[in-house]
């Protein structure tokens, strides 16, 4: 991987966009997983608090979002001691591009170990396998964004339709000189339950998803995180594509998003 990182800070809450980045669209715009990482950055940053965790994000794309320069803002929506909303909009080339919301939820270490449900534990990471040289049909081993992510796939693979089940790694920091953050992790590759389960293929159909929301119930344990994604396709134009995120101690997170589904 030839890129430091996602993105490049250039000032407070400013950064420059990496191909790392890219998404298999088109490279001169981003994949959503960085800006959505990036958001969760800026509102994790918005009144810190460790014990107030992101309990759930909803990241919306107001449209395509270019290459270029990235600046971040956040502010709290509805301030509590357990439960409080929070705000957060990315600028790209000074345009709004994505806005966030979140809600953080207070944690009570050990309050409700007796009645937690089981953990249900992800299949055995496999062994390394060589990067692809195509990713989605059409998409070279050029593109940024699938290089910036170690996939170990347990079930389909990236030309291959249908349901997906994959370990993945990311492999560089959200942002150049930082420790990336255990949600911003979760948050880079969210946004690839679509592409990983698409019902039909890339090069003859969209299937874009305008919005994201991410339910989180923990922050995973270690670098890897399985992805088990489905997609549905209505006989309208639209779908849901969604699932779930854990490691090896049980689930983190739920996804979904809703999809434009069309022919090219």
């Amino acid at each position: 991987m030839s890129e430091k990182a996602f993105y490049l800070p250039v000032g407070d809450d400013e950064f420059e966009s990496t191909p790392a980045t890219a998404s298999p669209w088109d490279f001169s715009l981003q994949h959503g997983g960085p800006p959505a990482a990036l958001l969760a950055r800026a509102i994790e940053r918005c009144d810190p608090d460790e014990g107030l965790p992101i309990a759930r994000i909803s990241v919306d794309f107001l449209g395509g979002i270019p290459q270029g320069r990235i600046r971040t803002e956040a502010r709290v929506v509805r301030p509590g001691r357990r439960v409080e909303l929070v705000e957060a909009k990315l600028y790209a080339n000074g345009k709004l591009a994505v806005q966030a919301s979140a809600w953080r939820i207070r944690q009570q270490p050990g309050a409700t170990a007796h009645v937690a449900t089981p953990a249900l534990t992800p299949p055995p990471l496999p062994g390394a396998t060589p990067a692809p040289e195509v990713y989605f049909e059409g998409v070279g081993a050029g593109w940024g964004y699938g290089e910036a992510i170690e996939w170990r796939f347990v079930e389909s693979g990236f030309n291959r339709l249908g349901p997906a089940q994959v370990w993945t790694r990311v492999r560089i920091p959200l942002v150049d000189g930082e420790e990336t953050g255990a949600l911003q992790r979760m948050l880079v590759v969210a946004d690839s339950a679509n592409g990983l389960s698409g019902e039909v293929p890339l090069t003859g159909w969209l299937f874009i998803p305008p919005t994201l929301t991410v339910t989180v119930q923990r922050a995973p344990a270690s670098p890897w995180m399985f992805l088990d994604v489905a997609t549905t396709i209505g006989p309208d134009g639209t779908g849901i594509a969604g699932g779930t995120m854990s490691d090896d101690h049980g689930l983190l997170c739920r996804i979904a998003q809703p999809l434009l589904v069309a022919p090219r």
